[in-house]
């Protein structure tokens, strides 16, 4: 682990967002939480992105719907976007004694890397949750579009897919 892989527990997050950069089918996808003045951004892939929204959707089904004031709106994120990681795998609970939705991110790890991955600790409201929901599924929603058989992406230009034959 070199000296930039830091852990961090942010216990009361002022916002949580998914963002990509970069054109369809060359978007890197990144998440982000702030919490006073830090800011913590991790890389992931688009499937992280979208397994993350589905799961907490299934998991505020469970719960009472927050106020709508208590839902953000503006879910931009921060520059300039500096990555502390990539994230290999994400945790979810629910603290029911703070009413927070807690995700946990580990650190992918080369083969070659010594020591322990660093992690990540967000506590969400349940309105953070709703707004990440929502804003996740239009991110992942805006790449390119699927082959109406096989579900895998078109490349620019491509009207057709191998599997139509």
């Amino acid at each position: 682990m070199s000296a930039f892989d830091r852990s961090f527990d942010l216990p009361d997050v002022d916002a949580f967002m998914a963002g990509a950069v970069g054109p369809a089918g060359g978007r890197t996808f990144f998440l982000q939480a702030a919490a006073g003045g830090q800011i913590v951004t991790l890389k992931v892939e688009k499937q992280q992105v979208a397994a993350l929204a589905d799961y907490l959707a299934d998991m505020l089904n469970d719960l009472p719907e927050p106020s709508i004031t208590s839902v953000p709106t503006e879910l931009t994120l921060a520059t300039p976007i500096e990555p502390e990681w990539p994230v290999a795998s994400m945790g979810v609970a629910y603290v029911e004694s703070r009413d927070r939705v807690a995700l946990w991110a580990e650190q992918l790890q080369r083969e070659d890397d010594e020591g322990s991955p660093a992690t990540s600790r967000f506590q969400l409201t349940r309105g953070q949750v709703s707004a990440f929901i929502r804003h996740a599924r239009d991110l992942v929603a805006a790449g390119r579009p699927p082959c109406p058989y096989c579900e895998a992406p078109l490349n620019d230009g491509e009207t057709w897919c191998p599997c139509w034959n």
